[in-house]
């Protein structure tokens, strides 16, 4: 077994989690991980270690190493060492954060920089996990791809007699025959038929061969690497994309179906649904920010969708049946298309939170998960789309009654009907009362990322936005500037009393939309906060207030996790 050296820093155990999931998966792959804490530093050293090193950090506070890296990252920083310390040493580093805070990923790109001063270099590319997004968006392919990274560190450091050790599905060079059992198919052994290479190398064919009972398939694959980024012909020359296998905790079989009826046309149980043409998508951030917002408009002429400002629907975008059929027929499971696809946690798994996929219904077909839980086509032309129920997101009735309006990145969208609602009927009533809208408006930087920069500019000019308080979280001030509000929750806080009057003295409403995860929480606390200093109340009578905005329908959330 080719032993690596794997640490791990944690403040809250995600880190460690990440970590354990690796040395549980090495053995599979023909590695043995020697996990240990960073903190343990009497079980380690770095000066002597000569075998490959993965190391997962996240970060804490405002970007600080978590507590139990703080020794470690106070011994490296060490303005003695000399700048070859760590020559001998190949690593890849693996660090968490949360992009809502300014310094993402800091612990992890410090360590990283460090190591780098010292001499040492990366035998794998760095990933940065986001918290704000899903860690497992860039965990999973990252610990994918560190089988394949440390193969090739071994090839190019040891020669190619060490690889004669356990086989992975990184690197096969040989012929196999998979049983299939018809009432009870593990489905990752078709996935394998797809049998996925560089095709930049030479030399890439696949030769397969179907047995004559179907149930057999042998494949042949030279001597290179595999990849989940290409495939051979005919998958290489369609613009399909490969659904990958699913995660090691997750055990995936396929059960022949027991006559039961099952009814899958759709995954709403909507009546009404409209199919209707994308007429434009247009990109509203530039390329180098952190996140890509498109505006997708849709043309709903020629349907009777009835909706009000502020209003959702559901986007229902099967994928096409010829493709679907296409990927069966290349599985080799096209005559088990109705299979019921059962999925369960592996029993020995030591996953922290591990948990069923909650888009994928128990006991559906394979078929209809990909034609509706599997993204095989990237822009599809035309969509469906369906009203979402017991939506309370509106306006209120009174349109002289104040509005406020708290909707950072794309929880802004709303908002834009709400003020293009208020100026038709402006332009329709000249001479109405009209009470005041506020907005807060938040993002990363001024010049990426800010939404609809111009048309909110355009409604403060016309005084139909009679607020507009936006705060940008990674913009530094400029020269002796004050520094400006952070967050949403900041530049709320900065208008306390204006907030407080217009919820407390002239029944107004209050919207927050976005991110529930930490921007609505942190609304609400700073919500309490105002109510507590400018009402002078306790803090259990300020939530108690905002329980009966609430029930009122004047405190409105539409939030997403």
């Amino acid at each position: 077994m080719r032993r690596f050296l794997l640490l791990y820093a944690t403040q809250r155990g995600q880190a460690k989690a990440i970590a354990e999931e690796i040395c549980e998966k090495a053995g599979a792959h023909g590695f043995s991980a020697d996990l240990h804490c960073i903190s343990e530093s009497d079980k380690y050293d770095l000066k002597t270690e000569t075998a490959p090193l993965v190391v997962v950090v996240s970060t804490t506070g405002d970007g600080d190493p978590p507590d139990t890296a703080r020794k470690f990252v106070k011994e490296i920083q060490d303005k003695t060492l000399p700048a070859d310390f760590f020559a001998h040493l190949r690593y890849g580093l693996l660090g968490l954060g949360d992009s809502e805070y300014t310094y993402f990923c800091n612990g992890g790109k410090m360590i990283d920089a460090r190591l780098q001063e010292l001499g040492a270099q990366r035998f794998y590319d760095t990933g940065h996990a986001d918290d704000c997004v899903g860690l497992e968006l860039v965990v999973e392919p990252w610990i994918d791809g560190l089988w394949a990274a440390l193969t090739k560190h071994f090839m190019s450091s040891r020669g190619k007699e060490e690889m004669n050790g356990a086989l992975t599905m990184a690197s096969k060079a040989f012929w196999r025959t998979d049983p299939v059992k018809p009432e009870l198919l593990h489905i990752e052994s078709q996935v394998e038929l797809l049998r996925l290479d560089d095709s930049g190398r030479k030399n890439s064919g696949v030769l397969e061969h179907n047995a004559v009972n179907g149930g057999h398939s042998t494949a042949l694959i030279a001597d290179y690497e595999s990849s989940l980024t290409h495939s051979v012909p005919p998958l290489s020359q369609a613009s399909l994309n490969i659904p990958a296998l699913p995660p090691e905790y997750l055990q995936v079989c396929l059960q022949e179906s027991l006559g039961q009826e099952e009814s899958q046309a759709s995954v709403t149980s909507v009546d009404q649904v409209f199919q209707v043409p994308i007429s434009e998508a247009v990109q509203l951030t530039t390329n180098d920010a952190i996140k890509t917002t498109l505006l997708v408009e849709l043309d709903i002429s020629k349907t009777d969708f009835s909706y009000q400002p502020g209003d959702a629907f559901n986007v229902i975008c099967p994928n096409s049946d010829s493709e679907v059929q296409n990927l069966l027929q290349r599985l080799q499971l096209a005559d088990r298309r109705e299979h019921c696809v059962l999925l369960k946690i592996k029993t020995d798994t030591k996953k922290k939170g591990a948990s069923l996929p909650q888009h994928i219904r128990e006991r559906c077909s394979l078929q209809f998960i990909l034609t509706w839980c599997l993204e095989i086509r990237a822009i599809p032309k035309k969509i469906s789309i369906s009203p979402r129920t017991t939506n309370s997101f509106h306006l209120p009735d009174d349109p002289s009654v104040p509005i406020i309006m708290v909707g950072p990145g794309t929880g802004v969208a709303p908002f834009i009907g709400f003020l293009q609602h208020r100026e038709k009927l402006q332009e329709q009533h000249p001479d109405g009362d009209f009470g005041a809208m506020w907005l807060f408006f938040g993002c990363r930087h001024k010049d990426r990322d800010y939404l609809f920069r111009e048309e909110l500019r355009r409604f403060h000019k016309l005084g139909i936005l009679t607020h507009l308080k936006v705060s940008f979280s990674r913009d530094a001030p400029v020269g002796d500037q004050e520094a400006p509000a952070k967050y949403v929750q900041d530049s709320i806080q900065l208008h306390s009393k204006q907030v407080a009057r217009v919820l407390l003295q002239e029944n107004g409403y209050i919207y927050v939309c976005g991110d529930a995860k930490n921007m609505a929480k942190d609304v609400n606390d700073t919500l309490v906060e105002i109510i507590c200093k400018e009402a002078g109340v306790e803090k259990l009578e300020a939530m108690k207030t905002l329980a009966t905005l609430k029930e009122e329908k004047r405190y409105l959330q539409d939030i997403w996790s």
